[in-house]
């Protein structure tokens, strides 16, 4: 994978390009909101804990660990919110995906699924990986019903994890995709996206 290279991923409903420093206006309209930030490891409900969010995601693509994008829905041309690669081992053909988090108003719309679709249409594609994983919260029952719905593997619970950003010690629930169910996955669950592009 060349961090390096700015990648561009887009489809009939969704648009990633690479988060950098100048998106910190345009975020702003849809972090605030600090419900979205309840089971997350980091915060940007505002101008302080947003532009730490930002920098730390830039640098995590300048130290080669993290590729952040930028969500932008195609329907109303605007700045929805972010995702991310990370934990990227290619040599063992595996990444992950995470830090995602759109605003209210673009929950349960089908943007966050079509953002998926990009990110693991590149994932298995191009990027050559035979397995992605996602994780999340284990209070957090509104995340793991999405990735089921979008037909991802529940493997298991990694039992007090890691700190979130309120200093709470969480469970995290682990969630996989195989290369093989994902050709599967393009002709049933996102075949709304494969179908237009």
């Amino acid at each position: 994978m060349d961090f390096a290279q700015d990648i561009t991923l887009e489809n009939n409903r969704a648009q990633l390009r690479p988060l950098s420093a100048a998106d910190f206006e345009a975020l702003q309209p849809v972090a605030f909101d600090p419900d979205l930030w309840q089971f997350t490891l980091t915060r940007g409900d505002d101008r302080i804990s947003l532009a730490a969010y930002i920098a730390a995601a830039v640098q995590g693509r300048e130290q080669q660990q993290r590729y952040p994008f930028l969500i932008i829905d195609k329907q109303t041309n605007q700045v929805a919110g972010s995702t991310s690669y990370y934990n990227i081992h290619l040599e063992d053909a595996r990444l992950s995906i995470g830090y995602t988090w759109v605003g209210t108003a673009f929950q349960r719309s089908g943007l966050n699924r079509a953002a998926k679709h990009l990110l693991f249409r590149h994932a298995f594609d191009v990027l050559g990986c035979e397995r992605v994983e996602l994780e999340t919260d284990a209070q957090n029952l509104k995340s793991q019903s999405a990735m089921r719905r979008m037909g991802a593997t529940e493997e298991g619970t990694l039992r007090s994890h890691r700190y979130t950003q309120g200093g709470r010690r969480r469970d995290t629930v682990v969630f996989s995709v195989l290369k093989p169910e994902w050709q599967q996955l393009r002709t049933t669950t996102f075949k709304y996206f494969e179908s237009r592009g």
